[in-house]
């Protein structure tokens, strides 16, 4: 299995609940946003995707907390993709505190993608994801 994708980001204050810790909700920013940097830099453009027609969608996310963030915490969110089926595939995704090196979160993001007639299609751009993976 190669190297998870690594992204760095710190919590910002407007993210915390009235508890003074990240709200449950934010995570799933984090996690949206590293997949995206994923494909990116995997050369996978998200937005030319979609303008091509082809639209990758969430349909299941299974995410597990284990600790929480607090305020200028800095912490990384990796990604790996495999495939889970013939048009479904899955971004396995950890966010790990940095000061400790503690998991906060592991989760499964299932995803598809459609054609323009809402059809799933996998195709050739995203089908590259899994050639490492």
């Amino acid at each position: 299995m190669s190297q998870p994708f690594r992204l760095e980001l710190q919590v910002r204050d407007y993210e915390l609940d009235m508890q003074g810790i990240v709200n449950n909700g934010v995570y799933f920013n984090y996690l949206e946003h590293a997949r995206h940097e994923y494909l990116l830099h995997r050369g996978v453009d998200f937005a030319a995707l979609t303008r091509d027609g082809i639209h990758l969608v969430v349909i299941r996310s299974e995410l597990d907390y284990k600790a929480s963030l607090k305020s200028g915490d800095r912490f990384v969110v990796e990604v790996t993709t495999e495939r889970l089926g013939r048009v479904k595939f899955g971004f396995r995704q950890r966010l790990i505190r940095l000061a400790d090196e503690k998991v906060v979160l592991e989760g499964l993001v299932i995803g598809t993608a459609l054609n323009e007639r809402g059809r799933p299609y996998i195709s050739p751009a995203v089908e590259q994801l899994f050639d490492d993976a």
